[in-house]
């Protein structure tokens, strides 16, 4: 049996409530089920979206979640918003590299190339590592070795952030037609490969395993919000702004839940459980099997898709954590040197530098699981504290001009905290451990030295 600290939360305290103990057998897997997953996260990110929304119109600029609260909730929530999205960025993208280096391996496979699995897998395996025929690599826990590609891609995209990148529409709107089209031709090809009885059972864990799956699956959501910061820019944003976040929602929720199902359906759920390449290696299995040589371009395909797709969400999340760095430090919360500007490149080149370190590293060393886990609960946590800062602000400032209210009241921002928490939930113990002491790291922190920084400190008087 595993440690109760493996259990999500909500089995905890279920099985206290009921005189159990509590439940102690590990994370659930939803199963094929993790379609369903899928639905309910998006339900839950279109409430928070359109909070999102509310409190993005009304200040006059752009921003973060973080630039949104210092403006309306004040300097003590806008540091803890500021130093959760830190660890958001942080350990998203630390997620995603692993998820890279993954799909390098598998590229490398496709050519032929077979390196030492020491220098392409972290240090740190919960599940152990096996290769197609099921045999063990390396057991469950640390051996030597470091993920090489996860650690290269965020270090290079660093330099590449550091010397300065624009935006532009246009390439952003290829790499998101390439990601599309790397799903729809898995989904359509894949479909062809299904076999029923990989479907049964169909929530081998109920609903706390929906609910588990919910947890770690939300990871795929992260940036939605993001429709959420363009408010101001909508000529009527009362309209355009919902009709925004619930239609990017619908046709992300409708590529996931496809490619669930088909990934379910053409390979045993268990078989890519904390698997970094799940699609990329579900096809390298099928296409070995009789009749599955046609999948072998398209195996190339998917991954190509698949690793332009990471490459621009690392380069996203770096250059967001970076930014986030710089305002706090240009608000006096964090160092100077943090704020500071390249003379040549015109960018925050300590604080990209820092955040690159920051992730690479542990890129290196740790699971793409983990990852994930930490990720989410401090995404949920800024997502429950920007849904209950529109009811605060609705009661202390409800004249303050608003190009976007949410409708039905206090109800969708109510049921937005709720849903966060109840996904929260389903994270492991350990998580909301890790998650705590990151939380009273940065509280020492505030108290001890950007407080006394702040341009609000009223220094005692002699």
């Amino acid at each position: 049996m595993k440690k109760w600290a493996d259990s999500p939360v909500v089995d905890l305290i279920l099985g206290l409530l009921h005189h159990t103990g509590g439940a102690v057998a590990g994370r659930p897997g939803a199963g094929p089920a993790i379609a369903l997953s899928l639905v309910l996260v998006a339900i839950v990110c279109a409430l928070t979206g359109l909070c999102y929304a509310e409190l993005a119109s009304m200040i006059p600029i752009a921003g973060s979640a973080y630039t949104y609260t210092y403006a309306t909730m004040g300097e003590l929530i806008a540091w803890i918003i500021g130093w959760d999205l830190i660890l958001e960025y942080a350990f998203s993208n630390m997620s995603v590299s692993v998820g890279f280096a993954a799909h390098i391996v598998d590229l490398l496979d496709w050519l032929g190339l077979h390196l030492s699995p020491k220098w392409l897998s972290p240090a740190y395996l919960p599940l152990g590592l096996q290769d197609l025929a099921g045999n063990t690599i390396y057991a469950p826990g640390w051996h030597f070795g470091f993920d090489i590609p996860a650690f290269l891609v965020v270090l290079i995209l660093t330099v590449i952030l550091v010397r300065g990148i624009r935006e532009s529409a246009r390439t952003n709107n290829i790499m998101v037609l390439i990601k599309i089209a790397a799903i729809l031709l898995f989904v359509s090809f894949g479909a062809s490969f299904i076999h029923p009885s990989n479907y049964h059972p169909f929530s081998p864990n109920g609903w706390t395993g929906v609910l588990a799956g919910g947890s770690i699956i939300f990871f795929t959501y992260i940036g939605f919000d993001s429709v959420s910061t363009a408010s101001e820019e909508c000529r009527n944003p009362r309209r355009d702004v919902p009709i925004g976040i619930l239609a990017t929602l619908i046709i992300c929720t409708l590529l996931y839940v496809g490619v669930a199902v088909v990934l379910t359906g053409i390979v045993p759920w268990r078989s890519v459980a904390g698997d970094a390449a799940p699609v990329v290696n579900a096809l390298r299995r099928v296409s070995l099997l009789p009749g599955g040589h046609r999948l072998h371009f398209v195996r190339l395909a998917v991954l190509l898709g698949a690793l332009v797709g990471m490459v621009s969400s690392i380069l996203v999340f770096q250059l967001g954590q970076a930014r986030v760095w710089f305002s706090m430090s240009r608000d006096r919360l964090l160092p100077d040197v943090f704020s500071r500007v390249h003379p040549r490149y015109r960018t925050p080149a300590f604080a990209t530098w820092i955040a690159g370190f920051l992730v690479a590293i542990p890129s290196g060393l740790f699971d793409v699981g983990t990852f994930a886990e930490m990720s989410n609960i401090g995404t949920l946590f800024a997502f429950v504290l920007v849904s209950a800062g529109v009811v605060v602000l609705r009661l202390k400032d409800p004249k303050r001009p608003r190009g976007f209210r949410v409708p039905f009241g206090p109800l969708i921002p109510i049921l937005s905290v709720f849903f966060c928490i109840l996904l929260m939930a389903g994270l492991p113990a350990k998580t909301w451990l890790r998650f705590f002491i990151w939380l009273a790291i940065g509280l020492v922190i505030y108290i001890l030295y950007s407080r006394k920084r702040s341009e609000f400190y009223k220094y005692p008087q002699q």
